[in-house]
């Protein structure tokens, strides 16, 4: 049997004791140690809040640990997590996740099947979408993480290639792109990532109408992406390359009618202000047409479809700024 721990960088979510729950429940060997990273702010949060989560854990409760990671984001969590592991196998979850009914069985199948070149083994993410309507954004952008390459919902690394490469980039200090990174560094340093047969559901969660305005902090993450990786890391990561260049023409476009028309040149200033409308409203309406088309969906997609370029043109010159002279990773000598 192939032994592994699991490690699970939470905020103490409400969704943290099913997470548990359903690992305590998965049948098949057990893993040797669980992991969980309270990454809430502070030296020593309060501790009530995780009583409940791991009451759950049953006969699993005497070999989990609970560390602090001081607020520092998913990436530090686990790499605090992975500084406490003696197992040779280490598999990540996100707290808002729900493993399979035999996933411990299947885990442990994947991990044998590894060949010694593979240094990590991605699970099945599967997202519940609703069945009496058509999904919304979030909704289907909570979706497409079914589809994402090396996601740490589920992915179980080898923790001596972990150690090798350094863990996981602590700059990034969202759940966005530091799973990307970290495989790409642990694929050129001469492992392989395979896919596995265990499956994990992943719900899609309750969120502010205002969640796609806030996800556009990512742009700077991509900044740090091709820093460290070159301008063909999304080909490399199958990764979609989203809409930051329509974005940034959106974003000039209407800062160039509001200079233009303060200048007293009315004709272009309406040119550019036409151009503006035309992109924001052929981005709205590309967000609006796949989905349920409510009221409150069709005036969410309308706000933040006039914010999004904005802001995603703010958060990118910010990550040039930020990272213009980022250094790679340290990796640990073998």
């Amino acid at each position: 049997m192939t032994a592994y721990a699991v490690v699970i960088p939470t905020l103490v979510r409400d969704t943290l004791a099913d997470c548990l729950a359903a690992l305590a429940a998965a049948t098949g060997p057990p893993p040797e140690q669980i992991l969980v990273v309270d990454d809430r702010p502070g030296p020593a949060p309060d501790p009530a809040a995780l009583a409940h989560p791991l009451s759950v854990l049953g006969h699993l409760r005497e070999r989990t640990v609970v560390l602090h990671s001081g607020g520092r984001g998913p990436a530090a969590a686990r790499n605090t997590g992975v500084r406490g592991v003696t197992a040779p196998w280490v598999a990540f979850l996100d707290d808002d996740v729900q493993v399979g009914p035999h996933w411990c069985a299947q885990l442990t199948e994947d991990l044998a099947e590894a060949s010694p070149d593979t240094a990590g083994v991605q699970g099945v993410i599967a997202v519940p979408l609703p069945g009496e309507r058509r999904p919304t954004d979030w909704e289907r952008g909570t979706a497409g993480l079914a589809q994402a390459r090396w996601i740490t919902a589920d992915m179980a690394y080898r923790t001596d290639a972990l150690k090798y490469v350094g863990g996981f980039d602590e700059r990034f200090r969202r759940a966005f792109r530091e799973d990307a990174d970290l495989a790409l560094r642990v694929l050129d340093a001469g492992w392989r990532i395979r896919q596995g047969r265990r499956t994990t559901r992943h719900p899609v969660r309750p969120a502010s109408r205002w969640v796609s305005l806030r996800a556009q902090r990512g742009n700077a993450d991509d900044v740090l992406m091709r820093r460290l990786h070159g301008p063909d890391w999304w080909e490399r990561a199958s990764a979609p390359r989203g809409r930051l260049r329509s974005h940034l023409a959106v974003t000039a476009a209407g800062l160039a009618a509001c200079l233009l028309a303060s200048a007293g040149y009315r004709r272009p200033a309406v040119a550019c202000a036409a151009g503006w409308a035309v992109g924001t409203g052929e981005f709205a309406w590309s967000r609006i047409a796949p989905g349920p088309r409510t009221r409150e969906e069709v005036v969410t997609m309308l706000a933040t479809s006039a914010l999004i370029p904005p802001a995603a043109t703010w958060h990118w010159l910010g990550g040039l700024w930020r990272h213009r002279g980022a250094p790679a990773w340290p990796e640990v000598a073998p």
